[in-house]
C-alpha cells in the first residue's frame, strides 16, 4: 500500500510538472472513458520511475477517474450548490476507504453524521467525525464551522468490530455499552480538566489535587490568569490524549489531541517558546494520524512537521545550547527528534519524494543507534532501585555510562523533592495569608484577589481591601439584604459608640451584612462615611432578588454529559452527587497525568525501529530498482 501511494504521488508530480489535465481529451473521452493516449502516457511515465507499464496505467487511470469525479462534483457544487465531502473511512474496512458524500453545507453536524452512519453502515451514536483537523461539533452547522466544498472528514468508530456485533446480541449490547462508556469517559474528562484548571494558586495541596505549569527544570511557571487557564486546559488534553496513545487507542487519542492543539492556539507565541509541549504535540497528532492509517486525511502534515520543528528550535536552542545549558545534557530530547525525522521521512515517501524520505530516514536510524540502550545496563539500574523509566532516561543523558546514569538520576530525585518543598511552602504561605486576611473579614474571593495584585504581600493586600471596597462585592452585594433584614440594634451600637454617623452605621452593616469589622474598617478608612459605589449598593439592596431555582444555570447544577437522575426530578438535593461526579471527573484525568515529569522524553524505541526499517527498505528497493536499469 505504501509503494503504491508512493507511485501516485510520483505521478501526480509528473502529470502536474507537465501540466498535464486528465480528465480532458485526449485523455477522457466524450463518455468521460479514458482514451488511447492513455497507454502513451503510461509507457512515458513507466519508463521514468523504472516501473512496470501496466501497474502505472492502472494507477493513472484510479487517478484520471478520482479527477473525473471531483470535477463533475465542482461543476454540480456551482449549479446546485451541493458540495462534495472527501469522507475516509476506517483502516478495518480495507479497501475502497475514500468515498465522496455529497451533502449541503447548512445542515448541522448531526445530520451529517447520521448521513455517513447511513451510508457507510455505521451505528450513528458510535462514530466521531474529525473535519478540517477538528472534531465535528454536531450542534452546529457545516458552514459555521468552516467546512466548505472538498473538504476532507475522517470517520472514528469507538466500536471494535461490526462483524463481531452482528454475531450475537448479547456481544452487540456489550460493544454498545463500551461505546457509551467511551463517550462519558470523553465528557467527564473534559469536565475534570475543566475544574482542575480553574484551580490555580487557590487550593490547599495537601488536601485538593491541582495541575501545575512547570518548566524544563521542573519549577513552576508563572503565567497571566488570562492564559493560563487555555494552557492549563492544552495540556491537560495533550496528557490525556498522549496516556490513549500509549495504549494504542488511537481512535480515543485523536479528539483529546486535537483539542489540545485549539487550545494551545489560544496561548501567545512568547509563552509556548518557553515549553516544548507544543511541538511534542505536533508530533503526536501526525503520529496518530499515520497509526490511523489517515494520514492522507492531514493535508497540513508537513505544516505541523515543520511548526514542531521551529518550536523545538525556539525552546532548545540552535544545536541545543539553551537545553544544555537549562539540564546539562540533551540526551533525553534526542528521541523526539527521532519521531520528528522519522514522521517527515514517512510524509516525503508518501508525497512521492524518494530523496528527501531517504534523508530523514537516514537521520532517524542514526539517532536510534544513538539511542538504543542495551537491556543489561537497564537491568543494572533496576537492581540499585530505580524504575526502568529512570533508568532509560538516566542512560540516554549519560550517553550510555551506568555509574554516571545513577548519579544523574539520584541528583534529578534530590532536584526535585527540593523544588516539591519549595513549590509546597510557597503555597502554604499564601494559603496562611487568605486566612489571615478571612480573619479579618474580608472574604475569600476578595482576599485572594488582593494577594494576586500585591504579589503575596499581606501587608500591600490588606491596603488594596481597604482601598477598594467594591472588590468585595462579589460577597457582599446588594443581595445581602433580599430579605429585607435590618442589622442589629447591638451592632449599630458598636459603631455609633466607635463615632460614625447612625445612619451611615446602618448602612454600612446592611452591605457587609452585619459583619461589624469590615463595616468599621470601610468607615475608617473613608473618613466616616461609605463610598459612593457601596452607597449605590445600599440604594438597590431593597430590590428582590432572584430565588435560588431562578438564579442557578444549568451549568452550575450538572456538568454537559450529565442528565437529571430520577431522584432529582422528584425533587431531592443532587448537590452529593454532582461533588461525587466532580471527583469522579478529576480523577479521571489524574490517573493518566504521569508521575515523572519527563514521562514524554521516555520511549523503548520498539515501534520506531520498525518502521524506520519497513520505511527504508521502500527506498532502498526503489533506489536497486533504478540501478538495475
Amino acid at each position: 500500500m505504501a509503494q503504491k501511494k508512493y507511485l501516485q504521488a510520483k505521478l501526480t508530480q509528473f502529470l502536474r510538472e507537465d501540466r498535464i489535465q486528465l480528465w480532458k481529451p485526449p485523455y477522457t473521452d466524450e463518455n468521460k472513458e479514458g482514451g488511447s493516449a492513455l497507454k502513451d502516457l503510461a509507457k512515458k511515465y513507466s519508463d521514468r520511475l523504472e516501473c512496470g507499464e501496466q501497474e502505472v496505467e492502472q494507477i493513472m487511470e484510479e487517478i484520471r477517474c478520482k479527477a473525473v469525479e471531483r470535477g463533475a462534483g465542482n461543476e454540480n457544487y456551482k449549479t446546485t450548490g451541493m458540495a462534495t465531502i472527501e469522507v475516509f473511512l476506517p483502516a478495518r474496512l480495507k479497501k475502497d476507504r475514500k468515498k465522496l458524500l455529497e451533502t449541503r453545507l447548512h445542515i448541522t453536524g448531526r445530520e451529517l453524521r447520521s448521513k455517513i452512519a447511513e451510508t457507510y453502515g455505521f451505528q450513528e451514536n458510535y462514530i466521531k467525525i474529525v473535519i478540517n483537523k477538528k472534531q465535528l461539533q454536531l450542534g452546529k452547522a457545516l458552514e459555521e464551522q468552516g467546512v466548505t466544498h472538498n473538504a476532507k472528514a475522517m470517520v472514528l468508530e469507538l466500536k471494535q468490530s461490526e462483524e463481531d456485533v452482528r454475531k450475537d446480541f448479547q456481544v452487540q449490547e456489550e460493544e454498545q455499552n463500551k461505546a457509551e462508556q467511551k463517550e462519558k469517559r470523553i465528557q467527564r474528562t473534559k469536565r475534570g480538566l475543566e475544574i482542575l484548571a480553574e484551580r490555580a494558586e487557590t487550593v490547599d495541596p495537601e488536601t485538593m489535587p491541582y495541575l501545575e505549569i512547570a518548566n524544563q527544570t521542573g519549577r513552576s511557571i508563572r503565567i497571566p490568569p488570562a492564559e493560563r487557564k487555555a494552557l492549563t486546559l492544552a495540556m491537560g488534553y495533550h496528557e490525556k490524549g498522549r496516556a490513549f496513545l500509549k495504549r494504542k487507542e488511537y481512535v480515543m487519542a485523536l479528539p483529546f489531541l486535537l483539542d489540545a492543539d485549539r487550545y494551545f492556539c489560544e496561548c501567545c507565541e512568547e509563552l509556548l517558546d518557553t515549553v516544548d509541549n507544543y511541538a511534542v504535540l505536533q508530533l503526536d497528532i501526525v503520529w496518530c494520524y499515520y497509526c490511523l492509517e489517515q494520514l492522507e486525511c492531514l493535508d497540513d502534515a508537513e505544516k505541523k512537521l515543520n511548526l514542531a520543528q521551529n518550536c523545538f528550535k525556539n525552546c532548545y536552542g540552535e544545536n541545543h545550547q539553551r537545553l544544555v545549558h537549562i539540564k546539562g545534557n540533551c540526551g533525553k530530547e534526542k528521541v523526539l527528534f527521532l519521531r520528528l525525522y522519522l514522521l517527515q521521512g514517512i510524509r516525503n515517501y508518501h508525497s512521492g519524494n524518494g530523496e528527501e524520505a531517504r534523508e530523514y530516514l537516514n537521520k532517524a536510524r542514526q539517532l536510534f543507534k544513538e539511542l538504543y540502550i542495551d537491556p543489561a545496563k537497564v537491568h543494572n539500574l533496576l537492581q540499585l532501585g530505580f524504575t526502568a523509566q529512570e533508568a532509560r532516561l538516566g542512560l540516554r543523558a549519560c550517553e550510555g555510562n551506568v555509574d554516571h546514569a545513577a548519579t544523574h538520576i539520584t541528583n534529578r530525585r534530590e532536584e526535585l523533592d527540593k523544588i516539591r518543598r519549595e513549590e509546597k511552602e510557597r503555597r502554604s504561605a499564601r494559603l496562611e495569608n487568605i486566612k489571615c486576611l478571612k480573619k479579618m473579614g474580608y472574604p475569600a474571593h476578595a482576599a485572594k484577589k488582593a494577594l494576586h495584585q500585591a504579589g503575596g504581600n499581606l501587608d500591600v493586600a490588606e491596603k488594596i481591601l481597604l482601598s477598594n471596597p467594591s472588590m468585595w462585592l462579589g460577597d457582599f452585594g446588594p443581595q445581602a439584604s433580599s430579605h429585607g433584614e435590618s442589622p442589629s440594634q447591638e451592632n449599630i451600637d458598636q459603631l455609633v459608640y466607635m463615632g460614625f454617623d447612625t445612619a451611615t452605621a446602618e448602612d454600612a452593616l446592611k452591605v457587609f451584612r452585619g459583619n461589624v469589622q469590615l463595616a468599621a474598617q470601610t468607615l475608617a478608612h473613608n473618613g466616616g462615611s461609605l463610598p459612593s459605589d457601596l452607597q449605590l449598593a445600599v440604594g438597590d439592596s431593597s430590590t428582590p432578588s432572584a430565588s435560588p431555582s431562578d438564579s442557578a444555570s444549568p451549568s452550575d447544577s450538572a456538568s454537559p454529559s450529565e442528565s437529571a437522575s430520577p431522584s432529582d426530578s422528584a425533587g431531592t438535593s443532587s448537590a452529593s452527587t454532582d461533588e461525587d461526579m466532580e471527583i469522579d471527573a478529576v480523577n479521571e484525568i489524574l490517573e493518566d497525568i504521569p508521575e515523572h515529569e519527563e514521562d514524554y522524553l521516555d520511549s523503548t524505541l520498539e515501534e520506531e525501529e520498525v518502521i524506520i526499517a519497513k520505511y527504508l527498505s521502500y527506498v532502498e528497493n526503489k533506489k536497486a530498482a533504478t540501478k538495475q536499469n
